[in-house]
């Protein structure tokens, strides 16, 4: 038998894979709902943890974990690959197919679960939402599902919404990037998939009387066509129009997504926009401006910061031109950040620290711009900034450092 796994397999060894799998003792497995499968699938719990066996052929089962690791690497949304164990063979000698091993995801649900406890009255919505940005985040990172259905998927609740998880990976590919029939094919598949899905429900008297299978399977199609053009489409734009650029980085901040590049082409004598997007992991942001700039700020700080820095990349690079990136940053920092941090004053210098300033008058120079129609150069937001609003803050200094205030205030400040 081989066990190819992390760092850790002990706890797996325990488990009595020389018995086919839908044959376990129960002593080893837990109760979970879980969706439809071509597959053997067992819950087995090892020491708190809860583990996904799925009994596959060897070739299968390993291509299936290179495929879950891959994006998992790539911030994709799937359940967690732990390992493929191969060579299995009874007692007697008789072989039998590997076992695929992955986590399970706690706190997560198979779609015929959640319309059977039916907690959301909206829940066709939130559903259909998650589906159509998970297949939009895999056809990002160049991922040919090839089985999208409500079956292959888990959701889990995100602050009232539902975010939706890659279960079943078999029938995928992976590539550089997908073409627009790679695209169309997954989301034919989808819309079939999904239609049959629901109409399953329907007979199981599941779905809410109000909701059309059929229209709600080619909602979900909708749905991804307007989020993918949201975050591929090329925007042309005239000189003086860099402000739609921010816009469209806050729209796609809110939707959950970041800009890992921004390219420029002229077409026709005006600069058009090319936005690649990605899924980044948590912290990205911060770790990436202090490498670049050795500033050390907030997550959602960062990320505001880096927007401005890759807007500036964009406007100071002639298109096509190969620039390191931290030699832009360099120039960012000395052009434009630090000339704009410099008008505080010395006056001023206690009221916010350099890297929250200048978050805050990129803030500021936002509803200058809207309010204006166009956009209003960085140093007029500063000094409008620091006229109108820095200073009369408070000194953030004194309010955070308790070595300017006495015992007894921190201590009141703490009670109240």
């Amino acid at each position: 038998m081989n066990l190819a796994t992390g760092p850790d397999p002990t706890d797996l060894l325990t488990l009595p894979w020389s018995v086919p799998l839908e044959e376990w003792p129960h002593e080893h497995l837990v109760s979970l709902p879980r969706g439809i499968s071509r597959h053997v699938v067992r819950f087995a719990t090892i020491g708190g943890t809860v583990y996904a066996v799925k009994e596959i052929a060897q070739e299968t089962a390993q291509r299936e974990y290179g495929l879950l690791r891959s994006l998992a690497r790539a911030g994709i949304p799937v359940v967690e690959a732990v390992g493929v164990v191969s060579g299995r063979a009874t007692p007697a000698g008789e072989p039998l197919d590997s076992a695929l091993v992955t986590k399970h995801l706690r706190f997560s649900l198979p779609y015929r679960a959640l319309f059977s406890r039916r907690l959301d009255h909206d829940l066709e919505t939130k559903l259909l939402d998650a589906l159509a940005e998970l297949i939009v985040k895999l056809h990002l990172a160049g991922f040919a599902w090839g089985d999208c259905s409500l079956s292959n998927t888990l959701f889990r609740r995100d602050a009232g919404a539902l975010s939706a998880y890659l279960v079943d990976a078999e029938t995928g590919q992976l590539h550089p990037r997908l073409s627009d029939g790679q695209r169309d094919y997954d989301l034919e598949l989808a819309r079939t998939n999904l239609g049959g899905e629901l109409l399953d429900l329907q007979g199981a008297g599941l779905l809410s009387a109000s909701v059309d299978p059929i229209t709600t399977a080619e909602s979900v199609v909708d749905r991804y066509c307007r989020l993918w053009d949201e975050l591929t489409r090329p925007q042309t734009i005239s000189a003086d129009e860099w402000d739609r650029i921010e816009q469209r980085l806050r729209r796609l901040n809110a939707l959950g997504y970041d800009v890992s590049q921004i390219e420029v082409d002229e077409v026709e004598g005006r600069p058009e926009i090319f936005l690649q997007t990605q899924v980044v992991e948590a912290g990205h942001h911060r770790r990436r401006l202090q490498q670049l700039t050795g500033l050390d700020v907030g997550e959602n700080q960062a990320r505001r910061i880096l927007n401005d820095l890759d807007t500036f990349r964009a406007q100071a690079v002639m298109p096509g031109t190969d620039v390191d990136e931290a030699e832009v940053a360099r120039h960012w920092k000395s052009d434009v950040f630090e000339p704009v941090v410099a008008l505080i004053g010395p006056e001023l210098a206690a009221k916010l620290e350099p890297a929250e300033f200048y978050h805050e008058v990129l803030e500021h120079r936002w509803f200058l711009s809207e309010a204006a129609g166009r956009s209003v150069p960085l140093e007029k937001a500063a000094r409008s900034y620091i006229d109108t609003v820095l200073r009369f803050r408070p000194d953030e200094r004194a309010v955070l450092d308790p070595t300017l205030m006495g015992v007894g205030q921190v201590e009141a400040a703490e009670d109240s």
